[in-house]
């Protein structure tokens, strides 16, 4: 026997004949539900066909509610009677939050809808079916019909036509159409508004559109949810537009949005694999707390051939000194190291920032920690210290390897303390280790930094005569250690011996421009320039800015210009330095109109000018006597918060008194204090000596 489903269940709409059957068709296997209902036709005849309907969603049976709509409807005989507007509606909502959209596509297929007059949540319902099952025509046939009814529809409704026509393609204009259409009926948009008319945007590569739809609605004071913003980054992402959509991003932060997995997956997805993107996502991972899921990013990210930057680094390991994984930290530094990205100054601070606050919670460091503290100090400008991590590294009962004394060296060099760093390769040799390519570069780099260029002849010497092999590196090392040292004839001698066997990079090809063009070389500069082309280089800003340099050097201010023509005509961005070496080719010249033209352009493409720009200019005017003008540059400088330093006001005093103007250099002297309070009282009275010096002497 059967079970009664309908205990406990509130069918008080069924009659009790109709409960009765209602149970029967409940429990019957649906397999052959047909003959059931064929052998209870003369009650089915009778019974409240809504009701059973009704009866069979509330009792969770949809499959047996459909079964028995589908009966009715094949039935001739009993569907005039049985088949009206309140079973259809049933059925339809029953359909729908199935989400059975294919089923109830094929079924309002079969039924004259035109016959019916349904209410709107039945209309609407049908019309999401067509869209989802691709029938955008028939959706749209029926939202007509809908509207001819007299019917309002609802947000929703609207919502779920705005989806068919974005999903149809080429229907902005029907969009903006419908939008209006929703305006004048009162009706405000909800998220699903938004999305679905921003998305339909983006099908079409309308990013604008979908920008400007979105700045118009918050002007209005709309606030976007998750799932707007979600539809904007998609639009941006899948249109290459990075920028725009990591900027969605911190729009979200900012509005206290916080982004989902969606968002993440969007942003990690294909359509935005670059660098920045990929370290944006790795980081909020991080915020989140999901080191792992950002591990796995970074791996992707490097699967994909997309090459992280320091930037991406940093976020990793500073996820990682979150959770104190010393060990996966020290893995990030050897993997920077093997793609060659050297770290900052913010990958050292994390460093040890971690390694500070493990050590305090009893974290015993092994020999790889000592070095990387080591090393980590050295780069963060602290030498000191890592002299004292490396005395208890040795207290701990760990001996130093080649890394740790190149550690040191490494921490030495960037002071420039050569003494202690010759004190270091020598305690290396006295145990045993033979300084390695690492070793004698960071010595020559320390000599250099101390400007100690006996030192540099000394393993120059050693080079040449071949008591050290001529790496590439060693070769390298030497060529910039003399360009540090200004040293033409020891970067002449470097570069001629790398060039037998090795090929110079970039750097050292600049580096040759760069000395050539302080001295005027004009044709061994353009010899370097021609090299790196015929070595597949490319030259780069400080390549620009080197030729720009010689020329201004030269007097040729013109050419200093054609050079900055250059580079930006071939997409390279200039810099400040660029900027300036020209607007100084010019003020040399006594050309100011035309280097004003110059400092218009620069501060038109958004670059800042500092103090030597300003400087450069008090020097052109004063130089050629326009003190009037040399004085309003001084006052602009105040005016726009660049205060001028000692050498500005040296360079006015200095121009009235090779001007024979004591009185007016004296007047400028005593406006200086009114003009910066806060200007140093030692420096003022170097620059009343300076005057007082000058009239003596004549």
């Amino acid at each position: 026997m059967g079970t009664d489903p309908i205990n406990g269940t509130q069918l008080d709409f069924l009659s009790e004949k109709g409960k009765a059957l209602l149970t029967r068709i409940v429990n019957h296997p649906l397999s052959t539900l047909h003959d059931l209902l064929d052998s209870e036709r003369s009650d089915l005849f009778e019974a409240d066909f809504v009701g059973l309907l009704r009866g069979l969603d509330a009792l969770g049976g949809w499959d047996k509610a459909l079964f028995l709509f589908q009966w009715v409807a094949s039935d001739s005989t009993i569907r005039a009677s049985k088949l009206d507007n309140q079973s259809i509606e049933v059925i339809a909502r029953v359909l729908g939050r199935e989400s059975q959209h294919s089923i109830a596509s094929k079924l309002f297929d079969a039924i004259p809808l035109k016959h019916y007059s349904l209410d709107v949540r039945a209309y609407t319902t049908i019309i999401h079916a067509y869209s989802r099952t691709g029938r955008f025509d028939r959706a749209i046939e029926v939202f007509t019909q809908l509207k001819s009814r007299g019917l309002s529809p609802t947000l929703v409704t609207y919502n779920v036509v705005l989806d068919v026509y974005g999903k149809m393609g080429r229907s902005h204009s029907k969009i903006l159409g419908l939008l209006d259409e929703m305006r004048s009926r009162g009706l405000e948009f909800d998220d699903f508004t938004c999305s679905t008319v921003i998305a339909a945007c983006g099908r079409e590569g309308l990013c604008e559109e979908a920008l400007e739809f979105f700045k118009g609605l918050e002007s209005q004071g709309y606030v976007a949810g998750i799932v707007t913003y979600n539809s904007l980054l998609n639009v941006f992402g899948k249109a290459g537009k990075y920028a725009e959509a990591l900027s969605v991003l911190k729009e979200m932060e900012a509005k206290n949005c916080p982004p989902d997995a969606f968002t993440y997956n969007e942003l990690a997805a294909t359509h935005l694999p670059n660098a920045v993107t990929y370290t944006t996502v790795i980081s909020a991972y991080g915020r989140a707390g999901k080191e792992d899921t950002a591990l796995d990013l970074f791996e992707r990210m490097k699967r994909s051939g997309c090459v992280p930057n320091v930037c991406t680094y940093n976020a990793i390991l500073a996820l990682l000194g979150k959770k104190s994984r010393a060990d996966d930290m020290l893995e990030i530094l050897h993997d920077m190291k093997a793609n060659g990205c050297a770290p900052t100054r913010v990958t050292w601070n994390t460093m040890l920032a971690v390694f500070a606050e493990m050590k305090n919670c009893g974290f015993e460091p092994g020999r790889d920690t000592f070095n990387t503290l080591i090393s980590a100090y050295g780069r963060c400008g602290a030498g000191n210290r890592s002299l004292k991590v490396y005395e208890e590294m040795t207290r701990a009962g760990f001996s130093p390897c080649v890394t740790t004394y190149n550690a040191l060296l490494n921490a030495l060099a960037r002071k420039g303390d050569y003494e202690a760093a010759e004190a270091v390769v020598r305690d290396m040799k006295s145990k045993g280790f033979k300084a390695n390519d690492t070793s004698y570069s960071l010595l020559l780099h320390c000599y250099a930094k101390g400007g100690y260029m006996r030192g540099i002849e000394a393993i120059q010497a050693d080079v040449y005569d071949r008591h050290i092999f001529p790496s590439w590196v060693i070769l390298r090392s030497l060529l910039l250690a003399n360009f540090k040292c200004r040293s033409l004839k020891g970067m002449e001698r470097a570069f001629e011996e790398l060039k037998n066997g090795y090929k110079p990079d970039l750097v050292i090809f600049n580096s040759m421009l760069s000395i050539y063009a302080r001295n005027r070389m004009y044709d061994r500069a353009h010899g370097i320039l021609s090299a790196i082309l015929q070595n597949g280089l490319q030259p780069d800003l400080v390549t620009h800015n080197s030729l720009m340099d010689m020329y201004t050097r030269g007097g040729e201010p013109r050419k200093a210009e054609e050079v900055l023509r250059g580079l930006k005509k071939s997409g390279g961005r200039p810099d400040v330095v660029s900027y300036n070496t020209v607007i100084n080719a010019y003020c040399k010249q006594g050309l100011m109109q035309e280097a004003m033209r110059v400092f218009g352009e620069m501060t038109g493409e958004g670059i800042r000018p500092c103090i030597i720009t300003y400087n450069t200019f008090v020097a052109g005017y004063t130089s050629h006597g326009m003190f009037e003008e040399a004085g309003e540059v001084v006052d602009y400088m105040m005016e726009n918060g660049c205060r001028p330093n000692e050498l500005t006001y040296k360079m006015v005093i200095d121009g009235y008194c090779k001007a024979d103007q004591y009185e007016d250099a004296l007047e400028f002297m005593a406006k200086i204090r009114e003009m910066d309070p806060e200007f140093d009282e030692a420096a003022l009275q170097k620059l009343a000596v300076r005057v007082w010096e000058n009239i003596r002497s004549t």
